[in-house]
């Protein structure tokens, strides 16, 4: 009787550590899911920041016409990306995909599709041409993004003389 007592209390025993054991291991994979979505939240945030930080050249600074003309080469061809333009003569071009924009917000976007986009300099080049670039000239700029907080352009602006 003495050895029934005996077995019967380590089986209890061994079922309260088996207990134990697996609230232990459920507590710490809530946990550890927990640490996971904020780790991935906060890569997220990490990798939204490093993408726009190709753009922060471009938001609110002064540059030259020859850094607006590079400008313009390095990111008309890019997906949904377009650069306006507007010179001293009061001409606006748009290079890449045209866009509608309100205050650096994109009201309206054009096609993407390659016959709907601007890809010549021409005019930018053409001294004769209102929409010249003139490369010493000085240009305000600032970045403009859609609805989903998604940088969608750049627009340069030429400083007048006073």
């Amino acid at each position: 009787m003495e050895e029934n007592t005996g077995v019967g209390i380590r089986v209890a025993a061994g079922i309260f550590l088996t207990i134990m054991l697996i609230t232990i291991v459920v507590i710490i994979t809530i946990s550890s899911q927990d640490a996971a979505k904020q780790g991935q939240t906060k890569m997220a945030s990490i990798t939204t920041q490093l993408s726009d930080t190709e753009f922060n050249t471009y938001n609110n600074t002064t540059l030259s016409g020859s850094q607006v003309l590079n400008a313009i080469r390095q990111y008309m061809s890019l997906e949904q990306f377009g650069v306006k333009v507007t010179t001293g003569k009061n001409a606006t071009s748009v290079y890449g995909t045209g866009f509608q924009e309100v205050n650096g917000i994109i009201t309206s976007m054009n096609s993407d599709k390659e016959e709907s986009k601007n890809s010549s300099l021409s005019d930018a080049l053409n001294q004769a041409a209102d929409g010249y670039i003139n490369p010493t000239g000085k240009f305000k700029s600032y970045i403009v993004r859609d609805q989903n907080n998604m940088i969608r352009g750049i627009v340069f602006q030429q400083e007048t003389l006073k």
